[in-house]
């Protein structure tokens, strides 16, 4: 990596039932934890390949993030899907081989959209 390029080390979604959301997130394959820190909220982490994504209640002063797309890498793309949707999970796209390897988009218990790909060397 080049001493000057930025690295993502966060991400931090809002949900309005942070205990719905660690069931999403769960079934995914992230090992979250209920955290608190100092007078903050409770809300869950998880640590992925160096990068925390964390999940905060959502308040009247927060702004909502389901806007916002987020994407994993996963080892077996038609199996999360299976499992998430199993949840209640909609499918936006449901699998299918492009040129990045096995695709698939969904909308988390919330609406963010979550893109999970199996790149091709994986697969």
């Amino acid at each position: 990596m080049n001493a000057t390029t930025p690295q993502i080390n966060l991400v931090v979604l809002r949900s309005p039932d942070i205990e719905r959301a660690a069931t999403f997130y769960r079934a995914l394959g992230l090992a979250l934890t209920r955290h608190a820190h100092g007078t903050g909220p409770q809300h869950y982490a998880a640590e992925v390949a160096g990068m925390v994504f964390e999940i905060y209640p959502q308040t009247a002063k927060s702004l909502p993030t389901t806007g916002t797309r987020i994407g994993f890498k996963v080892e077996a793309v038609d199996e999360v899907v299976r499992r998430l949707t199993e949840i209640g999970a909609e499918v936006i796209t449901p699998p299918a081989d492009s040129e990045w390897g096995r695709r698939a988009a969904v909308k988390d218990l919330d609406g963010h959209t979550v893109e999970l790909v199996t790149p091709k060397t994986m697969a």
